[in-house]
Formats: C-alpha cells, sequence, structure tokens
C-alpha cells in the first residue's frame, strides 16, 4: 500500500492509544508478555498494513498469537467488499491449510446465512462473543455443529464495524479443555483495536482501487490513483483499437422494460468482453449499446496486437452468434465491430471538480466511424489499412469510402 497515491490512506506510525479499561487489562500481563503484546500491535500498523498478499496478514496475526500461547486450532475472518461479482471476501485459518480465501457471493442466500451467523449477532450487540462449545445447543448457530464436529471446544467472535457501517469480524476456535483463558483473552483485547484498524485501512483502499477499476479499466484507475487527476492531462498508448457496437439497438430497447434493456446489454457484453480480456485486451469505455477496447503493442511486436485483437474480434462474433440461435436475447441481433491501429488517448475532461476520464483522439474517432460503415457495407468485421499492415495475412479489400469528421476516404478491408 503506497500511502503517496491519492486517496490511499497513510498507515498509522503508532497503534492506537489504549483506552483507560484496556491500561487496566494491560497491568495485569506480566512485563515479557506486555513487551511482546506491544510488539504485535507494532508489527500490525508498520508491516502487517503494507503487505501485498492479504491471507499474510491472518497468518501472521494468528502465527504470532500461538507463538504468545493461545492454543488456536481454527479463524476465520469476514470482510465486506464493494465489487460488482462477490459481496465479501472470507478468509479460514487452520494449522494444517494455512489461510484460505473464499469469496462471498451477492444474493439473498449469502444474507440469510449471514442474518443467522455469529458474525451477524456480535454486529448486532456490539459486543465480543464467548462460547464453551460443550455447552452451547446445536441450533443456536448453524455453524456450531460443524465446529463441534472439528472437535473445537472455544469459540470466539469479535465485531469488526467499519466508519462506513460495514459490518466485519474475526472468529477464533480452540480444542484446548481449557479455552482461551483470561490472560489469553486479555491479550486478544488489547490486540484487536490495532487488528480492526489495519482491517479498515487495508479495506479502506481495496475499496477504492476496486471502484476505480470496476468504472475506469485497469490501467486508468492505475493513473488516478497515482495522481493524475489535472484537467487536461493526456497519456497516449499505442495500440489496436476496437470498437463495436449493437444494430438497432434503440429500436430493439424501445419495445423493453428499463430491466431488460439493462438485461439486454449485459447478455451481450458477456459475449465481447472475455475474448477480449483472454486476449490480453482492456475495456477502456462502455459507450451506451457499443464498447471501446485496445490491445497494447508489446515493444516492436505489433503484430502480435493486431492478431489478437482481430482473435478477440472473431470470438465476440462467434459467441453472438450462438446466443442469437439459443434465443438468449429478446429478438436476434447483429452487431458491428471496427479494428484499428494507432494511438489510445487517456484525457482527464470536464469542468471544475468533475471530471471524466475518457478516451479522445483522432485514432479513436475513425475507429468508430469505420464501425459506422459496417452498417453500409453489411459487414460485421472491417479493418483499416493501418491495422492489416500488422497483420500476417492477406485480408481482403473493400475500398475506400467517405466517413464523416474526416476529409479523406478510409481503406477498410474485411478478413
Amino acid at each position: 500500500m503506497d500511502a503517496t497515491h491519492l486517496g490511499r490512506m497513510t498507515p498509522p506510525s503508532d497503534p492506537p492509544p489504549l483506552s483507560q479499561d484496556l491500561l487496566a487489562l494491560a497491568r495485569t500481563l506480566d512485563s515479557d508478555t506486555l513487551s511482546r503484546v506491544i510488539a504485535l500491535r507494532d508489527w500490525l500498523v508498520t508491516a502487517a498494513v503494507r503487505m501485498e498478499d492479504p491471507n499474510l496478514v491472518l497468518t501472521g496475526f494468528v502465527e504470532r498469537l500461538i507463538a504468545l500461547g493461545l492454543p488456536i486450532h481454527r479463524a476465520a475472518s469476514a470482510i465486506e467488499t464493494l465489487h460488482s461479482e462477490y459481496a465479501g471476501i472470507g478468509r479460514f485459518w487452520t494449522p494444517e491449510e494455512g489461510t484460505v480465501m473464499r469469496y462471498l457471493p451477492h444474493g439473498e442466500r449469502r444474507d440469510q446465512v449471514y442474518r443467522s451467523s455469529p458474525f451477524a449477532h456480535v454486529n448486532r450487540t456490539g459486543e465480543w462473543l464467548l462460547l464453551d462449545l460443550r455447552e452451547a445447543p446445536d441450533d443456536l448457530f448453524p455453524i456450531i455443529p460443524e465446529l463441534k464436529a472439528a472437535g473445537l471446544r472455544h469459540y470466539v467472535t469479535v465485531p469488526i464495524r467499519f466508519i462506513n457501517g460495514a459490518e466485519n469480524a474475526l472468529s477464533l476456535a480452540t480444542r484446548a479443555p481449557e479455552g482461551f483463558g483470561e490472560r489469553g483473552l486479555t491479550i486478544l483485547r488489547l490486540v484487536m483495536p490495532s487488528f480492526a484498524l489495519v482491517t479498515e485501512l487495508r479495506a479502506t483502499s481495496n475499496r477504492l482501487d476496486e471502484v476505480l477499476r470496476i468504472y475506469v479499466g485497469d490501467d486508468p484507475h492505475r493513473a488516478i490513483l497515482s495522481g493524475a487527476i489535472l484537467r487536461g492531462q493526456v497519456t497516449r498508448i499505442r495500440s489496436a483499437i476496437l470498437f463495436a457496437d449493437m444494430r438497432e439497438y434503440t429500436r430493439i430497447s424501445s419495445t423493453l422494460s428499463p430491466e431488460s434493456a439493462v438485461e439486454l446489454l449485459n447478455d451481450y457484453f458477456d459475449c465481447l468482453v472475455p475474448p477480449i480480456e483472454d486476449e490480453g485486451g482492456e475495456v477502456l469505455k462502455y459507450l451506451g449499446d457499443g464498447l471501446l477496447a485496445i490491445v497494447r503493442d508489446k515493444g516492436d511486436d505489433t503484430g502480435g496486437a493486431a492478431q489478437a485483437a482481430l482473435s478477440a474480434a472473431t470470438k465476440a462474433l462467434r459467441r453472438v452468434h450462438t446466443a442469437n440461435n439459443e434465443g438468449r436475447f429478446p429478438v436476434p441481433i447483429g452487431i458491428g465491430i471496427a479494428l484499428h491501429h494507432g494511438d489510445a488517448a487517456y484525457g482527464n475532461v470536464g469542468s471544475g471538480r468533475r471530471l471524466d476520464f475518457t478516451v479522445i483522439g483522432r485514432d479513436v474517432n475513425l475507429a468508430s466511424r469505420i464501425a459506422e460503415l459496417n452498417k453500409q457495407l453489411g459487414e460485421p468485421l472491417l479493418m483499416s489499412k493501418s491495422f492489416v499492415e500488422h497483420l500476417w495475412g492477406n485480408p481482403s479489400p473493400l475500398g475506400a469510402h467517405a466517413v464523416d469528421g474526416f476529409e479523406e476516404k478510409i481503406e477498410v478491408f474485411k478478413p
């Protein structure tokens, strides 16, 4: 986590201060244990907060607690995320397997599981949950039988509520008959504020990172977080450019409800985006019923980028054809794809405090104009002369054609 990046929180130089209650608890520990607890708090806010692999944070935390004498045999955390594909991330640690990560899906099923869990209980009450599993009834929480079957005897769940209201938690369990004991629980109460702080710092940074990536793409989001937010800043990327749009979307969508129109677009983009990403391309912009994507040149290997873009385009057309045959759209749809080679330029455009990180430039405009020729020529896939010059094959010429905004006629080809 780089504190110099825009929007990323600077890790604290010191652990959060102890309250009077925690100071009283700290005085119950011997000096050696207390110094090791302080070392663990320091590790959390200096080293753990910067770790690239989040699984290592939970692993390192648990291992350091075990070194302090806590008999931990299972640990689990659940952290809410702001992601289009999943609602949260669960991490599970055992001595046998280490830390394993699991994505928690969106949907009612996940919500039902959460509402009946110890994690939801501690977030409702704001209090720690301490269970002696020998005495806990099986129907107290659905997870109780699983914990008992694993031979666990004591179970602790700690709420971790973020400033934005996100509900998270950490649980620890042990097979030791005596549980974690007063000493172990004291250590946990002293280190959990630091663990919670680090968890929120990392989650906040990840949220910002993910939301920007979702809405502006991989490279633009990195540029924004690195400070590229001044109006007028432009970054050029030499690449193969792919522009695609749906035929007669306005007419088709006019008969659909807004919800059905959104579903149509999502199914349509599911045909286009995976082939682009599989070929190493990036979707830079969704444009209503169209999209703009690039495959970057890798040094002097411009032919590789062009061939990858052509492969992505042909795969996308096949997927649309298959979806039409399977009746996945309300009506059969047509699609036009234009391929060009040139500069894709990112630029900050707007006024005042509201900017758009968008894709601009002559080559982008030309790609969109060639896509309009798809309709006129009745061809689903067209390529510019500058694109075919980077190809290894021999595409078929379709002549030179006038396009809006360009004085010279544009030569186009088909595969």
